[in-house]
């Protein structure tokens, strides 16, 4: 499977599709950990320190590997092998269990599955590190093995700063199955240390003294209490988190839900559906990464709780459900990006790729360039690079202020007029409509002493001369 992933994430690097925000971020972030520098990202603003955004020192972790190969195909390759080494703990645990037949279903699943693919084919994302984690975490719940369990699910801390609530699930599962003690202390240190890397560490980092992304848990109903109130019901509006929760579970023909593992995934759905950010209900994006093994984990302990019974009925329902399981996985594989692969556009290389090519290579190494979305992490790994128009603004997410927005310091400025084709997003263009983006190329030839090198194909190269 990690072949499959990676075959589908570099493809799209080449075809352009993939972007600056967020690849192109976290290569500035793994490159500056390389050079053992503090993450500072130029793609997030001036002076702009990632773990101001996200709190994820563990991708730290990838800048040996980055210094050997740098480039955004290093980083899209190891996700890749990232989100299939969890499959090892899962089928383990299901030999063990189910048998090896059972075995392959369960991979099969998990590597199939929606939510992997989703993260495989959408640049790159620091919950790649959380993936394997988990899993061995909860193959180790499993089996009973509690120390281990919460060894593997600790770094979590490290990768993202929600994620201390599922090492608190993980404490909470501890405390009820296990030695209640270390269920506890784990429960408390995942609450503890979320909270400290909300409230404290992530302001320290941030260039405006907050947290970034504290605006997608906005008090919706007037009150705290009005908003626990409403909250059940939030997480059914609109339409689309339904949808999305019985997608999450549908990999399993909805048997993890018979698992009390599956309450692990109760910190991740709650958080994104009570989210004002509409990316966060639905199934795109690398969101659901995360809840992959706790889906087929579930399914593995359900299974394993009928395969004990040890009757015929109990066997045969054991059957049927992998079966089920199978067929559910092959019906939804269309709709989901490792269908890509079976596509002709994923294996053709417009003239308009092959203007944007040539175009990209008159640029100099080191040198310092603005850039449309989708041309940013075809330069990142040996050019300066924010983005064009310039976004955000001191520092600010979703800040369209025109009057606000800097003249154009870079030397260079490449800019794409056509509305690029890619899923996740939608086709258009970003971060805004094309009048304004052409105004501020005009204006950068016109006021701020650029001269247009080449265009081809919609593609503008400018550089700056005085």
């Amino acid at each position: 499977m990690s072949l499959l992933y990676a075959t589908v994430a570099v493809r799209r690097h080449q075809l352009l599709r993939t972007t600056g925000y967020d690849l192109g971020i976290f290569e500035q972030a793994v490159r500056a950990y390389a050079r053992l520098e503090a993450p500072v990202v130029p793609l997030r603003g001036d002076g702009f320190n990632l773990l101001g955004d996200h709190f994820h020192p563990l991708v730290a972790a990838l800048a040996p590997l980055y210094g050997l190969w740098p480039s955004p195909l290093c980083l899209l390759v190891a996700q890749s092998a990232l989100l299939a080494l969890a499959v090892v703990p899962l089928a383990r645990w299901a030999v063990r269990t189910l048998g090896r037949r059972a075995a392959h279903v369960v991979a099969f699943g998990y590597g199939a599955s929606w939510g992997i693919a989703s993260a495989a084919a959408f640049d790159f994302h620091e919950v790649a590190l959380a993936v394997p984690l988990l899993a061995f975490a909860l193959e180790a719940l499993g089996r009973r093995r509690w120390g281990r369990a919460v060894a593997w699910a600790a770094p979590l801390l490290l990768v993202k700063e929600d994620l201390g609530l599922t090492l608190a699930a993980v404490g909470v599962y501890v405390a009820w199955k296990g030695p209640r003690k270390l269920g506890i202390a784990t429960a408390a240190a995942g609450l503890v240390g979320s909270a400290v890397e909300i409230a404290l560490l992530l302001p320290a980092f941030n260039p405006g003294g907050g947290y970034a992304h504290g605006g997608n848990l906005t008090d919706g109903h007037g009150s705290l209490l009005a908003t626990l109130a409403f909250a059940p019901l939030d997480a059914l509006r609109p339409d689309v988190k339904a949808m999305t929760l019985v997608l999450v579970f549908a990999p399993s023909a909805l048997l993890a839900l018979r698992s009390p593992l599956s309450l692990i995934a109760v910190p991740t759905l709650a958080w994104r559906m009570l989210s004002e950010n509409a990316f966060h209900w639905g199934t795109a994006f690398h969101y659901s990464a995360v809840l992959m093994p706790v889906v087929f984990a579930g399914l593995v302990d359900a299974l394993g709780r009928y395969r004990q019974a040890g009757d015929p009925l109990a066997a045969r329902h054991v059957r049927a459900s992998l079966v089920t399981v199978l067929a559910v996985t092959v019906v939804m594989l269309p709709s989901f990006p490792l269908a890509q692969l079976a596509q002709r556009a994923t294996w053709r290389t417009t003239p308009h790729i092959e203007a944007a090519r040539t175009l990209l290579q008159r640029i100099p190494d080191g040198a310092t360039v603005a850039a449309s979305n989708r041309l940013v992490p075809q330069l990142t790994s040996r050019c300066h690079v924010v983005l064009f128009p310039t976004w955000p603004v001191e520092g600010h997410l979703y800040e369209y202020d025109g009057k606000r927005t800097p003249r154009p310091t870079a030397e260079w400025i490449i800019h794409d007029s056509r509305a690029p084709e890619a899923w996740p997003y939608r086709t258009g263009h970003w971060p805004y409509p094309p009048e304004r983006q052409q105004a501020e190329l005009d204006a950068a030839q016109r006021a701020y002493g650029y001269e247009r090198v080449a265009a081809l194909d919609g593609i503008t190269l400018l550089r700056r001369t005085r």
